[in-house]
């Protein structure tokens, strides 16, 4: 087992304002498996993935990734932990306005020891001819891709998703999604990706339904079908 989430639990805000969010949240995901976090709006999904990238902080249980608990780490070994294990794709790409689109992935490869080849990635993801123009100069599409690229580059055990079709219409979510695949497929990246499109649990080995801040089903997909095979 790679990923181990213990009974986390977390709130926001105080008595009559209190809100409980996760309620003893417990996930064995195995390396390499494609993970999908569904629930409708308020379910929890959003943080829970925030408290797996060490973005937002449990009020209690942890998180052991490769034997490694974040709950254990000071704030600067968990810097280096976000660095070494983690890449972020979310729905709004976030990418440098005033550099170009090898820039923009390659700002992913300074944060990483052992990044992967920045001209490898670009054509993987079909932006080796677009690689000297500004994210502007791009489709919603485009710029996801590289936000993509600039997530995997640093070759990251764990790739983080939140809603990241949630911008994008039917054809291009597709294109995504069949690039999460492949980069999957290629790379070897145990990938956990948050939606409220039901459709994709379809491409997940492992899914995971949250509602009011539970799991309702937590199952092993035996009839995995390709991205390329969604349809919603």
């Amino acid at each position: 087992m790679f990923i181990n989430i213990h009974d986390i639990r977390k709130h926001y805000g105080e008595g009559e304002s209190r809100v409980d969010v996760l309620n003893g949240i417990n996930i064995e995901i195995d390396k390499g498996e494609i993970c999908v976090l569904l629930g409708p709006s308020g379910s929890g999904k959003s943080t829970l993935l925030n408290i797996i990238g060490g973005i937002d902080e449990a009020d209690s249980g942890y998180i052991s990734i490769d034997g490694e608990k974040t709950a254990d780490m000071n704030e600067k070994r968990l810097t280096q932990y976000r660095r070494k294990h983690l890449g972020y794709v979310f729905q709004m790409y976030n990418l440098i306005p005033n550099l170009n689109i090898k820039e923009n992935v390659e700002v992913g490869a300074y944060l990483s020891d052992h990044p992967l080849d920045t001209d490898e990635i670009l054509k993987t993801l079909g932006l080796y001819e677009h690689r000297h123009k500004l994210p502007n100069q791009l489709s919603g599409g485009q710029q996801q891709r590289t936000a993509i690229g600039r997530a995997i580059i640093k070759n990251p055990d764990i790739l983080l998703c939140d809603e990241p079709t949630g911008a994008l219409d039917y054809k291009t979510s597709k294109e995504i999604l069949k690039l999460l695949e492949i980069v999957n497929q290629k790379y070897g990246n145990t990938i956990i990706m948050v939606t409220h499109n039901d459709a994709l649990k379809n491409m997940a080995d492992r899914v995971i339904k949250l509602r009011d801040g539970a799991i309702r089903k937590n199952y092993r997909n035996e009839t995995k079908i390709s991205a390329e095979e969604l349809d919603w």
